[in-house]
């Protein structure tokens, strides 16, 4: 028996997303021009069969799941992303599969680039996105979406931002209650990058506006020893094809008060440079800390 529709409240700035089988057979039309399960995303306007949602200033989405295929009859569903604010937005969709009894069995991320305003984007995620040796699913789900201005989207990799510096954040690392993510800055253009010292980063809520309360630290060893993000700061010349990084290091600790979440950070590599926005999902517990560890050179 087929289960309904769940409908989901996110926070993501204007998307509307659904996901569903890719067959008809669901009760729930495939819109017209949705990619195979071979291919992953095709672009058009805003769908007119989906309700509007107006823009506003502060982020939501409707999350709308049915059951996708991974039955042995059709290995992928299909999702939509909607932009419905005012500027184009990069979207990282994390999707969970589970197996006919509703256990876990693997996720996927999904990076949907560049959506313009009143843009829909239709894509497939499924049996292609399962790790080696990873089958079985019934059924997926969305876990979470977050959004960032398209030219604030990290570059782990592709062409080289017109600024000549890719920048990105790694998975990071924890440890009873410490966390460390790292921040990765590559040196992609044709001149020498001059860096000063430390990165300056800014703290962003899941409404992409500025998080109060939190104390900036320089280096690592202002909240723990040993993370490989102290040491001193020393100006630096990065070549083309150079590299280097800088950490961000907290405790989760919760004493008493209301723990604060904090999604987004959006970090200038220097004076002057164009910002990033990355997501290492601050959980900063009551502590009210953030240590930024200096930028040093990659061996």
């Amino acid at each position: 028996m087929r289960a309904a529709p769940a409908i989901v409240s996110t926070a993501v700035a204007g998307v509307l997303l659904l996901v569903t089988s890719c067959s008809r057979a669901t009760g729930l039309a495939v819109p017209s021009g949705s990619p195979s399960c071979g291919a992953r995303l095709s672009s058009g306007p805003a769908a007119s069969a989906e309700p509007a949602a107006e823009p506003s200033t502060g982020p939501t989405a409707d999350v709308r799941i049915s059951a996708p295929g991974g039955d042995g009859t059709h290995d992928c569903g299909w999702f939509q992303v909607t932009n419905h604010a005012t500027q184009p937005l990069t979207y990282t969709i994390t999707f969970a599969f589970v197996s006919g009894g509703g256990s876990p069995v693997s996720g996927t991320e999904r990076i949907v680039p560049n959506v313009g305003p009143g843009r829909t984007v239709t894509g497939t995620v499924g049996t292609s996105d399962l790790p080696p040796g990873g089958r079985g699913w019934s059924g997926v789900s969305i876990k979470k979406v977050r959004s960032v201005p398209a030219d604030e989207a990290p570059a782990p990799g592709g062409p080289c931002p017109s600024s000549g510096l890719r920048l990105y954040a790694d998975e990071g690392a924890a440890a009873m209650g410490l966390r460390v993510v790292g921040l990765h800055l590559v040196n992609c253009g044709t001149r020498p990058q001059r860096l000063t010292g430390y990165p300056r980063v800014s703290l962003l809520d899941e409404d992409h506006r500025p998080v109060d309360g939190v104390r900036i630290l320089h280096g690592g060893s202002a909240i723990a020893s040993g993370t490989g993000a102290d040491g001193p700061a020393r100006p630096l010349s990065l070549k083309p094809g150079q590299s280097a990084h800088a950490g961000l290091v907290w405790r989760n600790t919760v004493l008493s008060g209301t723990a604060v979440g904090v999604p987004y950070v959006r970090v200038w590599a220097k004076p002057g440079a164009s910002p990033v926005m990355v997501t290492p999902e601050l959980d900063l517990g009551t502590t009210g800390k953030l240590a930024v560890g200096p930028w040093k050179r990659d061996a």
